[in-house]
């Protein structure tokens, strides 16, 4: 039961194992163990986790309620496709100091939401 949502959870849980450890070995790499000290790189990689746990919780619970009250499958796989395209996109824009990927991806999270939103509302 909640196939996309799970598939979809393992890929996020994944995604923020890598994002922590990459702001773990900066973190050991500058010496800081709070904060983010002047590290320009070590500031980055903090805000791609931070804002990775800000979005993806809540789009992972309204897709499995989404999934749970069996909206059609290409719903699901909508909101899992802009959350996951998304938070790659706005990953890679925050890492690299890319608005071009960062906006996209935004607006790919915002529609996973919005759609998980739409979907339990509407129906």
């Amino acid at each position: 039961m909640l196939q996309i949502t799970s598939m979809t959870s393992a890929l996020a849980a994944v995604a923020l194992v890598v994002l922590s450890i990459r702001v773990s070995l900066r973190r050991k790499t500058v010496g800081v163990k709070l904060g983010h000290s002047e590290d320009v790189v070590l500031m980055r990689r903090i805000r791609a986790q931070g804002n990775f746990i800000e979005y993806v919780p809540l789009a992972l619970i309204l897709l499995a309620l989404a999934e749970y009250r069996q909206a059609p499958a290409a719903m699901l796989w909508t909101i899992a496709g802009l959350l996951i395209i998304g938070r790659s996109l706005h990953l890679a824009g925050i890492l690299t100091a890319r608005t071009p990927l960062s906006a996209p991806g935004m607006v790919g999270t915002y529609g996973a939401l919005l759609v998980g939103a739409a979907t339990l509302v509407l129906g």
